[in-house]
């Protein structure tokens, strides 16, 4: 009798245990990824503007437009994927492209559910992209779609996905390259460098800022599908958003300006004096920038800023503009580069920049070369609501890589370094209106 008691208590103490780790391995955890913020169509920016909103996806109705949504995961833990959608009315047909694997859906319901699509393993660590293809429908529209739905082990590392700052994280992470000066005890007046954007990579939005220093920025942006800039602004020191707060003796005062320049204000980040020239820059090739900063002559506690950009076609240099700051007394402090997108609606593009020869000059008229770069990121990035984005050495020089949600990011503060190349050749006399 004892024995089969402990028998009994032996066999009930396996299954207990056999239940727990059942319940226990089937504890599972919802994320809901919603449309707007993480996905987008691979089209135009007016067709992301159209479908996409706050709503999720709407009013799609163009059956060679495909939706892709798009999750980071951390680890390659298998997982579910539901699809939470509706039809307005009447039904619709859709194909579903994830993970190498198609499969046909077919939509009557007129309330938003949840559509299991099935369990998958995923291939690797990274961005997951699910593609919806309408096929046919008898509605206005072939669905209204809010998000997808990834169901996880409870012990597994959550995806990754904008969940707030929708703003900010549709633009995606912005990048940076901080290049450390060596010998701080000298004045720098001039900043040079060079900027080659790689073929394919041009996008709409991109900024790709080659000159940066402690109160402005200077680089070579596309604004629109026709149109091309040369950007070169400074902040005000007064903080505001808003450039009519500023005190007049705060402003930014535009000294010169370059043929066909333009001059005004800005603001949204920061208020200051901006400059642009619309140019028709291209893909692939090499472009030269050359900043002045120094303090103002005979004037205390101000500093002059003046850009130049060098155009090789016509081989020669263009003056863009020159700025006056008050309450600042400086010369060429933070070198940087970075790269960003600007408009939300075009964040699911790759953008990349090869970033080389950057060079400082000293008052005693000596060029040193800036051969290391750090690398650093914006909150996007930081709070991992996107994690596309990337920097690095390439040939001769540092490259950034940005939005477009490719896997690879690079670790905050790496350190890079490139050889020593050539000072830069310029006759600083014989610059416009220098």
């Amino acid at each position: 009798m004892e024995h089969t008691m402990r028998f009994l208590l032996l066999v009930a103490s396996l299954i207990g245990s056999l239940f727990s780790s059942f319940v226990t391995a089937t504890q599972t955890t919802d994320y809901f990824i919603p449309s707007y913020g993480n996905s987008a169509t691979s089209h135009s920016i007016k067709e992301n503007k159209e479908l996409i909103s706050d709503e999720g996806i709407t009013h799609w109705q163009d059956p060679t437009i495909p939706i892709n949504h798009y999750f980071y995961l951390p680890t390659k833990t298998p997982f579910n994927l539901k699809l939470r959608v509706k039809v307005t009315d009447g039904n619709s047909q859709l194909k579903v492209d994830f993970n190498q694997h198609s499969q046909i859906i077919k939509l009557t319901n007129q309330q938003f559910q949840d559509i299991d699509l099935g369990k998958f393993n995923p291939a690797d660590v990274g961005y997951q992209q699910l593609t919806l293809s309408g096929l046919t429908r008898s509605s206005n529209t072939f669905a209204d779609i809010q998000g997808v739905i990834v169901t996880l082990n409870k012990d597994a590392a959550a995806p990754l996905y904008v969940k707030d700052d929708i703003y900010w994280g549709r633009r995606g992470p912005s990048v940076h390259l901080n290049y450390p000066v060596a010998d701080t005890t000298k004045n720098y007046q001039w900043f040079y460098s060079e900027l080659t954007v790689p073929q394919g990579y041009d996008k709409q939005g991109s900024y790709f800022m080659a000159n940066g220093f402690a109160e402005g920025y200077f680089g070579i942006q596309v604004n629109s599908a026709t149109e091309r800039r040369v950007l070169f602004s400074v902040w005000s020191p007064f903080h505001t958003d808003d450039p009519a707060a500023i005190p007049v003796e705060m402003r930014i005062q535009q000294l010169a300006k370059g043929k066909d320049v333009y001059t005004g204000k800005f603001g949204n980040e920061g208020s200051g004096g901006q400059s642009y020239l619309v140019f028709p820059w291209q893909a692939e090739q090499t472009y030269r920038f050359l900043l002045k900063v120094n303090p103002t002559n005979n004037l205390a506690n101000h500093t002059d800023y003046s850009a130049y950009f060098y155009d090789p076609i016509a081989a020669k240099w263009l003056f863009i503009a020159s700025f006056r700051r008050p309450s600042t007394n400086t010369y060429v402090t933070r070198p940087h580069s970075f790269l960003e997108n600007f408009i939300p609606d075009a964040g699911q593009f790759e953008r990349k920049a090869l970033y080389s020869n950057q060079w400082l000059r000293d008052t005693q008229g000596q060029w040193h070369a800036l051969t290391k770069a750090r690398f650093t990121y914006d909150a996007t990035a930081a709070k991992k609501s996107r994690m596309d984005y990337q920097g690095g050495t390439e040939n001769t020089g540092f490259y950034l890589r940005n939005t477009g949600f490719f896997t690879g990011p690079t670790k905050l503060h790496s350190e890079f370094e490139r050889p020593v190349s050539q000072a830069p050749e310029v006759n600083l006399n014989a610059l416009p209106n220098n």
